[in-house]
């Protein structure tokens, strides 16, 4: 008997046999890239390509998920608190500013947290310190650098999902790049440092679980600016809510470097009627600051 043939998903189509050239079939890795090259030039900017099994998986393709910008990690009942905002430097985001007239500025983290451990409070009383100066408060995105894990949850979004038999990406317009996440597979041995780790996944019924390590410290936790070691290990499940309208992700957050206990937070995501744009960071922020955005001093060829 003949092996099925892997099947992908997309936009309600179902496509089990690579499709036919004058050379003959298209090898599965190359449907696959068809499948994403549709999702990216259709209607849609941006669906998901889902796996077809035996067993059912959540199916995660959308127009987009989106939540509001700028929004904080909800704290998870009985986890000691992510870190929040300085009670005597409340946040007033643009929003804030136009509805009550308020000078609109910068997050200032509080560094009582006490689940938070004196060096990475150090780091951070010095940051606010010269932001409630002037300094203009640093985050890798302004310098279009990948915001990394956790953080990258923290984006308003869009999210777009594109799930197959091996790996899920999950990509949003600010961040330019794809946090690929392979499914069923083992951590490598030592995994090289990156910014967004190596991550492996796997379903569990409705939930995607993904366990990232091997992160960099070249990015933050959170909106707060909160430094982080290598040793960071961050455990995400995915899965949808409210009828299937709400996308939810938890989120265990365990660094011993930098934490005294591990944590947990959850962010919520809508359904939206996005497409996937393009964001032009470099020439956008060289217009008012210096973030150290890196420049590229030769060419490619």
């Amino acid at each position: 008997m003949a092996p099925k043939p892997e099947c992908y998903r997309f936009r309600q189509n179902s496509v089990c046999e690579p499709p036919e050239t004058e050379e003959g079939p298209v090898s599965k890795f190359t449907a696959l890239r068809l499948v994403v090259a549709s999702a990216l030039l259709g209607p849609v900017a941006f669906a998901g390509a889902m796996a077809q099994s035996g067993s059912a998986i959540p199916d995660f393709s959308s127009n987009g998920w989106a939540a509001p910008n700028g929004t904080d990690f909800i704290r998870v009942p009985g986890s000691p608190p992510p870190v929040t905002s300085d009670p005597s430097h409340p946040y007033i985001n643009n929003g804030i500013a136009a509805r009550t007239g308020q000078q609109p500025n910068y997050r200032i983290g509080d560094v009582t947290n006490p689940n938070v451990k004196q060096w990475a409070k150090d780091i951070m009383k010095k940051d606010n310190d010269e932001v409630l100066k002037g300094k203009i408060a640093y985050t890798p995105g302004q310098s279009c650098k990948p915001s990394g894990i956790p953080y990258f949850m923290l984006s308003g979004g869009p999210y777009f999902f594109v799930q197959t038999p091996k790996q899920v990406l999950i990509i949003t317009e600010g961040e330019r790049t794809a946090r690929r996440i392979h499914l069923n597979v083992p951590h490598s041995t030592n995994p090289k440092s990156s910014w967004y780790g190596e991550s492996v996944g796997k379903y569990e019924g409705d939930t995607l679980v993904v366990d990232t390590i091997g992160l960099n410290n070249k990015t933050f936790v959170d909106n707060y600016r909160t430094p982080h070691t290598d040793k960071l290990h961050v455990v995400e499940r995915w899965r949808m809510v409210d009828e299937g309208k709400t996308l939810e992700v938890e989120m265990t957050i365990d660094d011993p470097g930098t934490y005294n206990q591990p944590w947990k937070a959850v962010r919520r995501f809508n359904r939206s009627e996005a497409k996937l744009g393009e964001e032009i960071c470099q020439e956008g922020n060289f217009l008012l600051f210096d973030y150290g955005i890196p420049v590229d001093d030769r060419p490619d060829f």
